[in-house]
């Protein structure tokens, strides 16, 4: 079955490449001037990190920083195979979804693909974005990587299949009997599969608020599916004397004749932990480590400097000299519980203290740089995904970066690499509107940052928009671009959403006439905090233009705007943003 989904997407894939390259094929040929002025064009995307934390920050080569990949990418997973480790995270209804990226330092990661990159495997269609691809478990059996995941929007809980973790993934195999969300895969050392998840509490009847329950059943590899009915482990958490919530994200370890559950415990929020329990049988009864939790931050106090926060969601991995290592999420607020880059991956060592695993300085404030593993240096030279760095994308490759994102599985193509430039076709979907919009973004991965792009696009009538946008939902995001206004003149402006300003209502707070002839504009958006600030610049005048500043960015927060994803910043274009 497998094979056959395999052969059945390379074909579409293949079907899909080919119609593309006679897209591009066509477009090339047209004259440019016609083609363009169909789209949005945009020359070049550049990013830049400036946190202050790092700005003094000294760093031996023995040592590694903290978080390991900065920017909304949570709940991370990892395993190791062939000299290698792997980590996924969860993507909810970005696409593609749940990114893998390679190491063999566990420090320096390269985006090595996407787990989920056609459409047949997971059509977000209308869904909230905080819908989509939860919690997933990467492991490596015999020659094959496994992927267990919740698509929460569309299958529920489904498998995928590799040989090669870079792709192409097989499509989802379904798992209809396994409920809830956030499962593992675990292959004992008798050939038995089992798969432990997140679910209601026993008899759907809660003892308290957030009562959850953590259930196992056996799978079958050949037959792809389950074999037992579920059976419960783990009933609320480590003490239903002390009402504990939200017990999720499982993974079961094996070491020294032990099954080790670890578990997040108090909810992805202020109170989230890490906790562990043992056994000597795979489905229990599960001891509770007398030292629970193993991973928090919530006792700490809560103005140390460089704040990392909300802890919890841990995954392991051993090393070939016996060492352990964990990956978890956490957050770096800028003030109080507010934080814009989301939920981060994170990395500490793990020591084993008499028959049990604790993550060292797990219930210390996290540091930002620490002693590295004793693993050899990476020797290839790859993108950072922390410190102050520098990125930037001018569109000279025929396929979009693995950095970049669409709001949602795209139904068909609305955009072309051409001639060294990404052209955006404006669409009647809109920002506003929980649809697949004409959106190309990156993560915000910096609490100080510019992101500016330098973009061409001439607005038919009022309706019509393009330009860059940090955007946290479809109901809080900020805006600056290009459109007509009311006397039909070019305008930059930057526009506001959020649901607790102006009755939730979007609302224009700068703008300022453009010269006709500004046909090419450059605009810039520097984030401090919560204070982000908008500029302009034209062929004409080469320096920026402070077009507004400090605009309170707390909206883009998760504590504001609520579900589980941190900020992008996107590249954005729509033939109806003032309609509807």
């Amino acid at each position: 079955m497998v094979k056959r989904s395999r052969l059945g997407s390379a074909l579409v894939s293949a079907v899909i490449l080919m119609s593309a390259f006679s897209s591009c094929k066509k477009i090339s040929q047209s004259s440019q001037s016609v083609v363009y002025s169909n789209y949005a064009v945009f020359d070049w995307f550049d990013y830049r990190g400036n946190d202050d934390a790092y700005q003094n920050l000294t760093k031996s080569e023995n040592e590694y920083l903290n978080p390991i990949l900065a920017g909304f990418y949570p709940d991370p997973t990892i395993c190791s195979a062939n000299g290698k480790f792997y980590l996924v995270n969860s993507s909810f209804c970005y696409f593609p979804g749940l990114p893998i990226f390679e190491s063999t330092d566990l420090v320096n990661w390269k985006q090595i693909g996407n787990i989920i990159n056609r459409r047949e495997q997971a059509d977000f269609g209308n869904s909230r974005l905080s819908g989509g691809m939860y919690a997933p478990t990467i492991r490596y059996n015999k020659g094959i990587f496994y992927v267990i995941c919740t698509n929460v929007s569309g299958v529920g809980n489904f498998i995928v299949t590799a040989k090669n973790p870079s792709g192409p993934w097989s499509n989802p195999i379904a798992l209809p009997e396994v409920n809830g969300i956030d499962p593992d895969i675990f292959f004992d050392e008798d050939g038995k599969v089992y798969i432990t998840h997140n679910g209601p509490p026993p008899n759907n009847v809660s003892v308290h608020d957030g009562h959850r329950a953590i259930y196992m059943l056996e799978y079958d590899l050949e037959k792809q599916k389950t074999t037992t009915a579920p059976k419960l482990v783990i009933n609320g958490g480590t003490d239903m004397a002390i009402k504990p919530v939200w017990i999720e994200g499982p993974h079961v370890i094996k070491k020294d004749r032990f099954y080790y559950l670890i578990c997040a415990q108090g909810g992805t929020g202020f109170n989230h932990s890490e906790v562990v329990f043992r056994s000597k049988n795979v489905y229990g009864p599960y001891e509770s480590y007398v030292h629970n939790p193993i991973l928090t931050q919530s006792h700490l106090d809560p103005n140390r400097k460089n704040l990392v926060s909300t802890t919890g969601h841990v995954d392991f991995v051993e090393l070939p000299n016996g060492d352990w290592w964990s990956v978890f999420l956490g957050c770096r607020p800028y003030e109080g519980d507010l934080y814009n880059t989301g939920r981060e991956t994170f990395m500490m060592p793990v020591e084993w203290k008499n028959g049990w695993p604790e993550i060292i300085g797990g219930n210390e404030a996290i540091p930002m740089k620490n002693k590295r593993p004793n693993l050899p240096f990476l020797k290839e030279k790859v993108e950072p995904n922390n410190g102050n760095f520098v990125w930037k994308d001018d569109f000279d490759s025929n396929e979009l970066n693995l950095k970049w994102n669409f709001i949602r599985t795209p139904s068909k193509k609305w955009y072309e690499l051409i001639n060294g430039k990404l052209l955006i076709k404006p669409r009647k979907e809109s920002i506003h509107t929980e649809t697949n919009f004409s959106f190309i973004g990156r993560r915000q991965q910096h609490l100080k940052f510019e992101a500016s792009i330098k973009f061409e696009f001439t607005p038919k009538d009022n309706l019509q928009v393009a330009g860059l946008t940090a955007f946290q939902n479809e109901k809080h995001y900020l805006l600056i671009g290009k459109r007509l206004n009311s006397e039909g003149k070019q305008e930059v402006f930057v526009e506001r959403t959020a649901s607790k300003i102006n009755n939730g209502k979007s609302e224009i707070i700068a703008n300022k006439e453009l010269l006709s002839a500004d046909k090419i504009l450059f605009v810039k958006i520097e984030g401090n905090g919560r204070n982000y600030s908008f500029y302009y610049k034209t062929i004409q005048k080469a320096d920026w233009i402070l077009l507004i500043k400090d605009v309170d960015g707390s909206i883009l927060s998760t504590k504001e705007a609520g579900g589980f994803v941190g900020t992008h910043l996107a590249m954005y274009s729509s033939s109806e943003h003032f309609g509807g």
